[in-house]
């Protein structure tokens, strides 16, 4: 016969299964696609366990390459889809986003916070969470003066001096491209391409090779971010690398997040994008990301004065380049290929 000591003790062990089964039911899996510096490069970690605590939940972040990756990836698990959220869709594909109906609309209740004019998407299917631009970085010490103009970079004095990433592989070389289709219109970018060749030392496959050849010293003008001088004056000390200024305005990226069309986790869907607007989030986004916060409210670190500013900037609509981005990069490549 169990004694009544020996009782409480089995009542007292079958209380802490029936808690811990309970608790264990309770913790749901919310599935991330993101770009992969989304995760390598510190943002998630210093974010994703404030979430999972505050929601008792359980985040699992998957890298899936780049944001056009990202995008055809969610693209292809359509009508079976596994995951909750995207994160890193930018302004340059949208239109696909949208045309392939894979996310659905959501209005974040924090989205006053976000100025107007980096809603990128009015109808909310997407939802900003940073930004920045695309911009010429220059070695200053192997350079008394920089390039003032995309043009100007085609003249002989900068011969085999510019690195750039393929838009056929990289999302700044997309985003190059796309630039010299804003500034130079469709009749006038493969002029101007032709012209730039001569200035091109190679043509990289992604960002980190091109930037470590740069830094390398195996050209002195690289293709990066206007952001990128604030990294060296934060991790390095230094000013050595500089952003140029560009006659023309730099190309603005502004990435987006999205809940997927038919998430198994809808509500975690809508608080994980209200997460991201805060200043807890966004606050971490300039030295992990380096780049811009949506959130106006967040203070810059102080090595983010070195980060080049412009009031004039360059973008086309994203159904411009929906309807013809196919076309403008075949002619790239053929250009770029003879």
């Amino acid at each position: 016969m169990i004694g009544k000591k020996n009782l409480i003790v089995v009542f007292t062990l079958l209380l802490t299964a029936i808690s811990t089964v309970s608790f264990s039911a309770e913790q749901e899996e919310f599935v991330i696609y993101a770009y992969d510096s989304f995760i390598s490069w510190g943002l998630a970690e210093a974010t994703m366990h404030k979430f999972e605590d505050a929601n008792n939940c359980t985040v699992t972040l998957i890298g899936v390459g780049d944001a056009g990756q990202v995008l055809n990836r969610v693209i292809m698990e359509k009508d079976n889809p596994q995951a909750d959220i995207v994160v890193g869709i930018d302004n340059n594909y949208l239109a696909k986003a949208l045309k392939y109906e894979i996310l659905e609309p959501y209005t974040s209740k924090n989205i006053e916070l976000i100025p107007q004019d980096l809603i990128l998407d009015p109808s909310f299917h997407l939802t900003p969470f940073e930004y920045g631009f695309i911009a010429f970085v220059y070695d200053s010490d192997a350079l008394p003066e920089p390039p003032e103009s995309l043009t100007a970079l085609t003249e002989p004095a900068w011969k085999e001096k510019i690195i750039l990433e393929d838009p056929r592989t990289s999302s700044p070389g997309v985003a190059f491209l796309l630039w010299t289709i804003a500034a130079f219109g469709e009749d006038g970018y493969l002029d101007y391409w032709e012209k730039l060749k001569p200035s091109i030392l190679t043509i990289t496959k992604g960002w980190d090779t091109a930037y470590g050849m740069f830094t390398a010293g195996e050209a002195p003008v690289v293709l990066s971010y206007a952001t990128s001088p604030a990294y060296h004056v934060e991790v390095e000390q230094s000013t050595r690398y500089l952003a140029a200024p560009m006659a023309e305005g730099f190309y603005r990226q502004i990435e987006g997040m999205g809940i997927v069309k038919g998430a198994k986790h809808r509500e975690l869907a809508e608080k994980f994008i209200d997460f991201m607007l805060t200043e807890e989030f966004q606050q971490e986004i300039p030295l992990t990301q380096w780049v811009f916060p949506v959130n106006p409210n967040v203070r810059l670190p102080k090595s983010f004065d070195y980060a080049a500013k412009t009031d004039r900037f360059l973008s086309l609509d994203p159904d411009q380049i929906e309807q013809n981005y196919d076309t403008w990069l075949k002619a790239w490549t053929e250009l770029m290929t003879r």
